[in-house]
C-alpha cells in the first residue's frame, strides 16, 4: 500500500504542479515557465519517492516498466489505478483554486489545461499529427526511464535525465495539444471538462501506451545481458542500489588517497 500511495501522491504533485501553472499561471509563465513546471515537478518526484515505488507517476512508464519485466502485473494495476486518482484530484484541486478568482472558473468553457487536438488543439493540429507526436514523446520520455534508472546507469542522474526529458517533450508538443505523454494527466482534467475532452481523451490514452510499448521492445533489443523475472528484479533493486553506492564511495576514497 505504500508504493500505491507514494504513486497516488506523486501523480498528483505532478499534475498539479503542471496542470497548475498552466491554468494559473499559463499567460505570465508561458510554453517555457510550463514546460519547466512539469519537468521540475518530475525531477523532485523521482528523488522523493523514487526509493519507495520507482516514480512511475505514468501509466505509460508502467506498461514500458511491466513490459521490461521490471515489476510484477498485481502490482502494475495497482500503480494505474493510484496514477489515475492521483490525477482526478490534482485537477479537481486545480479547479477549486481557479474557481476562488474574482470571476470563477469555468472548466466546461476554459479547458482546465486537458489536452485536445483539432478545434481544440492550441495551435489547430489535426488528430494524425498529435497522435503521432504523442506516440513518439511518450516512447523518448519511457526510454529515458528504461534507461536511465538501469544498473549501469550513472548513478543519482535518473532524476535529472527523466525531469529534462519531461521538459523537452513539453516544449515541443504543448502549441500542437497541451502534451500529454500521461493518461492519467490527460484523465484528470478531461473528468472535469466534459463534453469534447472525454471525447478525444483515447488519443491519450491509446498514443502513450503505443510509445511506451515502442519503448520498450527498442530497451530490450538494445539491452545486453540476460533477463530476469519481474519479482527478482523487485526484489534486488535495493541491493543493486547499495551495490552503487559502494562502489561511488570506494571510487572518491581512492580518488583523495592518490
Amino acid at each position: 500500500m505504500r508504493r500505491y500511495l507514494a504513486e497516488g501522491i506523486g501523480t498528483f504533485v505532478l499534475v498539479f504542479g503542471g496542470v497548475g501553472t498552466a491554468v494559473l499561471a499559463g499567460d505570465v509563465m508561458g510554453t517555457l515557465g510550463i514546460a519547466l513546471a512539469f519537468g521540475l515537478a518530475l525531477l523532485v518526484i523521482v528523488y522523493v519517492i523514487g526509493p519507495i515505488s520507482g516514480a512511475h507517476v505514468n501509466p505509460a512508464v508502467t506498461l514500458g516498466l511491466l513490459l521490461c519485466r521490471k515489476i510484477q502485473p498485481r502490482h502494475a494495476v495497482g500503480y494505474v489505478v493510484a496514477q489515475c486518482v492521483g490525477g482526478i484530484i490534482a485537477a479537481a484541486t486545480v479547479w477549486l483554486l481557479a474557481d476562488s478568482g474574482p470571476f470563477g472558473y469555468s472548466a466546461g468553457t476554459r479547458g482546465l489545461g486537458a489536452n485536445g487536438y483539432g478545434a481544440h488543439s492550441p495551435g489547430g493540429f489535426g488528430l494524425g499529427g498529435v497522435f503521432l507526436v504523442e506516440v513518439l514523446l511518450t516512447a523518448l520520455l519511457v526510454f529515458t526511464v528504461l534507461g536511465a534508472t538501469d544498473v549501469r546507469a550513472p548513478f543519482g542522474f535518473a532524476g535529472l535525465a527523466i525531469g529534462l526529458v519531461l521538459t523537452l517533450c513539453h516544449l515541443i508538443s504543448i502549441p500542437m495539444d497541451g502534451t500529454s505523454v500521461n493518461p492519467a494527466r490527460s484523465l484528470g482534467p478531461a473528468v472535469f471538462v466534459g463534453g469534447w475532452a472525454v471525447g478525444q481523451l483515447w488519443l491519450f490514452v491509446v498514443a502513450p501506451l503505443l510509445g511506451a510499448v515502442l519503448a520498450a521492445a527498442a530497451y530490450l533489443g538494445l539491452r545486453p545481458g540476460p533477463r530476469i523475472s519481474a519479482s527478482t528484479a523487485e526484489r534486488d533493486l535495493p541491493q543493486e542500489s547499495l551495490s552503487r553506492i559502494a562502489q561511488e564511495t570506494a571510487r572518491l576514497i581512492r580518488g583523495g588517497v592518490e
